[in-house]
């Protein structure tokens, strides 16, 4: 897979670069990539953006006042939010030319960021009944340290996983993350302290796992 760093990007414009990649990948001239990004704060709405406005706690003139953009996107899940100091991994792939289904893939794009905090020395778990990667915090209280959102659009992925580097988490009080009521986020520089490594450090850990899971994770591996 290619790898393309687009360094800090506003959402809308780091959404045009998917659109572009996946039009590559659809005509042929173009391959499979993943997208490397920080935004500037922003709030997106998933597919459901009525559902979404519902988790929004903050009023859109506070958000204003504060410079985080909202903005509806056509992926999956509800309400997140995006930031300095997260990661945010897009991967355009043909689901199709690795024997995945959606539910394999998002469960690729889970163990991809498993794998990326094992090697960071953060263990890390799926919660069967909230997507995304989820840790435990000092005091042994669940907390997601990575939202995913997708879409699959003519077979080929689209969005993709937001991972809690050293992101400033008072943002997340402006939101219930994801729709869930009294689930904390977290960060690895909250986990780890001063030994939370660089986003530098991060890319090419992730970058491979990302490839690594979904080439070797099919259709057997459809259910969560």
């Amino acid at each position: 897979m290619d790898l393309l760093d687009l360094a800090t990007l506003d959402y809308q414009s780091a959404w045009n670069s998917q659109e572009r990649v996946h039009a590559q990948i659809l005509d042929g001239t173009g391959t499979e990539s993943i997208l490397f990004v920080e935004h500037p704060p922003v709030i997106t709405f998933g597919r459901r953006a009525a559902d979404s406005a519902m988790h929004l706690v903050a009023s859109r003139e506070m958000l204003k006042e504060m410079g985080v953009d909202v903005v509806e996107s056509d992926r999956g899940g509800d309400i997140t939010f995006h930031g300095p100091g997260q990661l945010v991994a897009y991967p355009i792939v043909r689901l199709n030319d690795h024997q995945l289904s959606v539910g394999g893939y998002v469960k690729a794009l889970e163990h991809a960021v498993i794998g990326t905090l094992g090697h960071f020395g953060i263990e890390a778990f799926l919660d069967p009944g909230a997507i995304g990667v989820w840790v435990r915090r000092s005091d042994g209280t669940p907390a997601k340290v990575c939202a995913l959102g997708v879409r699959i659009k003519r077979g080929i992925s689209m969005h993709g996983i937001a991972l809690n580097v050293a992101t400033d988490l008072r943002y997340f009080e402006l939101i219930v993350p994801c729709g869930l009521t009294g689930r904390p986020v977290t960060s690895m520089q909250q986990l780890l302290g001063e030994r939370c490594p660089s986003m530098v450090e991060i890319k090419p850990v992730l970058a491979k796992q990302i490839e690594t899971c979904v080439t070797t994770m099919g259709r057997h591996n459809t259910g969560r």
